[in-house]
């Protein structure tokens, strides 16, 4: 669902109990363009107005205030005009007429349970005002493109030669920087390897063909599927493989391990936090162990205890409460973290989560690598045995015919 990454908890608990925007364990950061001032675009329910360009930040408004989640809204050719589209309609009929009801927490009590809506172009009256959108927005950009090249008043320097054509532009296609001069420009295009547009700026989606090849689907991954078909033509081959050790984080810290045995290992040693008791004395299944594993890390983001629920201005503060107290050696009771919401990742790239195991998994893995006693054959006479042979005894019987 591209809305969002998870149905966050309702409005009324405040801002802090939601977790709405992607999060990701520490890696490399990555630089945040910055975008042009945009028209705006209304809420669905509400007098709210959103820039264009701040489309996460309306989506997220409109799952915290008014609980509906938009399905695959990165595939809508114009989200504008869906946006005033459904506007208008959620006013002549209630919302339940278009969206499928989803109940969250819905084994605890009524007042804790919450709907939220999901509008999604399984409703054929969504699928077909997608459609509409994306065969609307394709001839805009035929139209476009025609006019482009029917424009003799166009005037540029071509970006890979000397040739001239009146005009200039020195900005630089990829990064979309400018220089002070053409030199300039064409040193740093050659050099950073920029003489194409980059295809990750989503800005450009509009204006390629291929996103409106088949509906619901993008360029990148109509791509995928040509190159996967080239792949099967191809002969496998692995000599060169390298398989590069993937670590998990710990739960408490920023400390690294390539494998669950020594991270398990630094949390009991560090931190008083053993795992693999835990999962032995609570008889843990896989799927309970990922809930677990979630609650724990969604808990330590918001700097909040999970045994008595004090908050706490930092990770450090947090960390140190908890060894002091003992508070993160004890799990709270098993129906505050075996929640159905805990099967999503706190977490996207929390590898941890994959190197979970079940435990008769392990239970049957130990049963095999146990030594199976082999009894050996008897050789000690082995003319009896070559006279008693049952190949003997045919042998004589041919001879003897």
């Amino acid at each position: 669902m591209a809305a969002s990454s998870g149905v966050g908890a309702a409005a009324d608990r405040g801002d802090s109990e939601c977790i709405l925007e992607p999060l990701s364990l520490p890696e490399s950061p990555c630089g945040v363009a910055a975008v042009e001032e945009s028209p705006s675009v209304p809420c669905i329910f509400c007098e709210e107005y959103f820039p264009q360009a701040e489309q996460d930040q309306l989506l997220k408004h409109m799952i915290i205030e008014h609980k509906l989640v938009i399905a695959d809204v990165k595939l809508v050719a114009d989200f504008r005009r869906y946006i005033l589209y459904w506007k208008k309609r959620f006013t002549e009929q209630p919302i339940t007429d278009f969206c499928s009801v989803i109940r969250t927490n819905s084994e605890a009590p009524v007042e804790e349970q919450d709907n939220y809506f999901l509008l999604c172009d399984v409703l054929p009256e969504d699928r077909l005002l997608r459609e509409q959108l994306q065969q609307k927005r394709l001839r805009e950009i035929l139209e476009q493109q025609q006019r482009e090249r029917d424009d003799i008043s166009f005037h540029s320097i071509c970006m890979f030669c000397d040739k001239e054509f009146t005009g200039n532009s020195l900005q630089c296609l990829y990064c979309e920087k400018t220089f002070r001069d053409k030199n300039t420009l064409k040193d740093h295009m050659r050099k950073k390897q920029h003489r194409r547009i980059n295809a990750k700026n989503t800005e450009y989606d509009r204006f390629y063909i291929i996103n409106y090849l088949e509906f619901g689907k993008s360029w990148e991954e109509v791509q995928s599927e040509d190159d996967r078909e080239l792949l099967d033509n191809l002969e496998e081959d692995w000599s060169d493989w390298e398989e590069h050790p993937v670590c998990a984080v710990c739960l408490f810290c920023e400390k690294q391990a390539d494998t669950t045995e020594k991270l398990c290992f630094h949390m009991k040693e560090a931190h008083g936090f053993d795992l693999l008791k835990i999962k032995a004395e609570h008889g843990l299944k896989f799927y309970q162990q990922v809930k677990l594993v979630n609650f724990i890390r969604r808990e330590i983001h918001q700097c909040r205890c999970y045994n008595c629920k004090e908050m706490f201005q930092s990770k450090t503060e947090l960390i140190s409460h908890m060894e002091v107290t003992k508070h993160i050696t004890f799990l709270p009771t098993r129906s505050t973290w075996d929640q159905p919401q805990y099967y999503f990742p706190t977490y996207e790239n929390d590898t941890l989560l994959c190197t979970l195991s079940d435990s008769e998994d392990e239970l049957t893995a130990k049963d095999q690598s146990e030594d199976v006693p082999i009894i050996s054959e008897d050789i000690s006479d082995l003319e009896a045995l070559r006279q008693s042979s049952v190949l003997n005894q045919l042998l004589r019987e041919e001879n003897n015919n």
